[in-house]
């Protein structure tokens, strides 16, 4: 039968963009490269995140909000400004488009932490921001924090990709480093606040694929603190970036060892300094590791990491042109957004590719 007219349920499309300059570029490039991949879609949930988008706020948490009713919004802004000092708020600027449907109230705010909390104590800022997503996500009837980083924003909905950054208007922004998402659910419903990327603090998340150790990821993060309530396998993931790395303290290289490691089988095969640094990573962070079939782009300020799954069951491929890398699920893609490239390869099964900005380079 001719291409198209089989759906098979591994869709999704992902894709992300970096200048290693930190030179900024509006959404259009990336608008471009996930709309390659229509096909892999299937208009159930589409989104971008930006990085470098808020220059005038930089230093500044970017809190994106959804609201299903006003009295949600009533009683989110009553707790934000107990805790914060809100420097700007407003609507999220976004225009009527024909593919998306009607949209939960989207409001954003540039605020910074209270120097004390109500008991009287000093939060970091990070810590502060994630207690307040986790209390509005969980606790404030139809509220949702979807975006919640520093001179970063993510921008999603229900809706084909191209659809939705005509909507938000993405044209409209300048970022270093852009990351995007076409969704076709299997397993989980399509909704405003379960399309991608999911995110918390600057670290955003695409995925194609699925986790199939969701329960298990779930319950080790609500140990430390983390409330799930976005409907979708693909929050667990940028919690355990956040719990690995900010929180614990450990190597990002090392995290995505931890999250893809090899069988044990294979372990056992190690020359020992490697067979004991994989033993050591699978027993303290046994239950956080992924399982399923899956390709991800990761991104946080500075940083652009793809990773497979360990026998690679999602396509992944990355390319470089000039100052740009660029990862995405088809080279078509890729191509798209910046014409010929100066290289192509694939990242193999549990590997991972990071990029960052050049050293020295400021955002």
């Amino acid at each position: 039968m001719r291409e198209g007219m089989v759906r098979i349920p591994s869709g999704c499309a992902i894709s992300g963009i970096i200048s290693t300059k930190g030179i900024r570029f509006n959404g259009e490039a990336i608008t471009r490269s996930i709309a390659c991949m229509h096909e892999r879609a299937n208009g159930l949930g589409g989104g971008f995140v930006g990085y470098g988008i808020y220059p005038a706020y930089r230093d500044l948490y970017a809190l994106h909000l959804m609201y299903e009713t006003a009295q949600a919004r009533t009683d989110t802004e009553e707790y934000l400004g107990r805790h914060f000092t809100v420097h700007q708020a407003e609507p999220i600027p976004t225009r009527k488009t024909a593919g998306v449907g009607e949209a939960p109230m989207l409001w954003r705010y540039f605020v910074w932490p209270k120097e004390e909390s109500e008991d009287g104590a000093d939060r970091d800022g990070d810590d502060y921001v994630t207690a307040f997503v986790m209390t509005v996500n969980g606790r404030i009837p139809g509220a949702f924090v979807f975006s919640s980083g520093r001179n970063m924003g993510v921008f999603k909905g229900v809706g084909f990709p191209a659809d939705i950054a005509r909507f938000f208007r993405l044209e409209e922004y300048e970022g270093y480093m852009w990351v995007s998402h076409g969704r076709f659910p299997t397993n989980t419903p399509g909704w405003w606040g379960g399309a991608h990327p999911l995110g918390i603090l600057d670290w955003s998340v695409v995925h194609n694929g699925e986790v199939s150790s969701y329960g298990i990821n779930k319950r080790y993060l609500e140990m430390f603190g983390y409330c799930l309530e976005l409907q979708t396998d693909t929050e667990v993931i940028a919690y355990l970036f956040d719990l690995l790395h900010r929180r614990h303290g450990v190597p990002l290289d090392l995290v995505c060892r931890a999250l893809t490691a090899p069988f044990w089988k294979d372990i056992d095969r190690y020359e020992e300094r490697e067979r004991a640094v994989y033993t050591a990573l699978r027993r303290v962070y046994g239950s956080a590791m992924l399982n399923g079939p899956f390709s991800i782009i990761v991104a946080f300020n500075g940083t652009m990491l793809g990773l497979n799954d360990r026998i690679k069951l999602r396509p992944m491929v990355c390319g470089r042109k000039d100052h740009f890398i660029l990862m995405g699920s088809e080279e078509s893609a890729l191509r798209e957004a910046v014409g010929d490239l100066d290289a192509v390869w694939n990242i193999r099964a549990g590997e991972r590719f990071i990029a960052r900005l050049e050293e020295g380079v400021t955002v």
